[in-house]
């Protein structure tokens, strides 16, 4: 996965009502524009296309474009009414069956944000894994508040890297594709955000030792196929 710091994300106002605790420790700058993340609307519209779809594989119609998909909805059906935080270890543990596949390798591209049919079909990498759990939590009625996809530097592989985090119980939880385990943030200490999106919001992140206003790096290098 190739994934981009968005030049600019700095300079944004700090984040007025963030939600505790602050994301891997950081200070958080908030802007309530996505302009900047073309990849990350391009996948809003598309999962707002496939909504029927969701709905047709929920129902078991056979108009449910594949398998996968189908056992996916099925996997969500059993999940409602269930503790919330039994909600969000279902969903990592099903997804990440899926086996990693670089954008090379299903797209020929660098970088490309899948939707969840798209994942459900050729599988992804990281940054896919995190973008259908996001579609599957809010399906079972997580708040887009509750839930970020996090673009981070993965500092004990030096990679760039994806995630999920989870708001819950004044606790911020990583859904990530390397791990069956769901784990609270302290316990992930290897990671230092670039920036984090919902579907409304995107935050950049410094950490507090670090001068508040800042250039960011127009780019981060390119993270080989072969790694995740």
């Amino acid at each position: 996965m190739a994934l981009t710091v968005l030049g600019g994300l700095l300079g944004t106002m700090p984040a007025a009502a963030a939600p505790a605790p602050q994301l891997f420790g950081t200070v958080e700058f908030r802007a309530e524009s996505l302009a900047a993340l073309p990849q990350w609307q391009r996948a809003l519209t598309q999962i707002e296309a496939e909504r029927a779809s969701y709905r047709s594989c929920w129902r078991t119609d056979p108009s449910c474009p594949s398998r996968g998909a189908l056992a996916w909805q099925a996997m969500l059906k059993a999940q409602v009414g269930r503790p919330q935080f039994h909600q969000i270890q279902a969903v990592n543990r099903f997804l990440n069956d899926w086996q990693y596949r670089s954008d090379l390798q299903n797209y020929g591209r660098r970088d490309y944000w899948a939707s969840p049919l798209e994942f459900l079909l050729r599988s992804g990498d990281c940054e896919d894994y995190a973008i259908i759990k996001y579609v599957s939590l809010r399906q079972l009625g997580f708040g887009a508040d509750q839930l970020r996809m996090v673009v981070l530097n993965d500092v004990s592989r030096g990679l760039a890297h994806a995630v999920l985090a989870v708001y819950l119980d004044q606790q911020v939880y990583i859904l990530d594709n390397l791990s069956r385990a769901v784990l609270p943030q302290e316990q992930v200490s290897q990671y230092v955000p670039y920036y984090s999106i919902n579907e409304t919001m995107r935050w950049a992140h410094v950490a507090p030792a670090e001068p508040l206003v800042a250039t960011a790096p127009a780019r981060l290098p390119s993270v080989p196929a072969a790694q995740r």
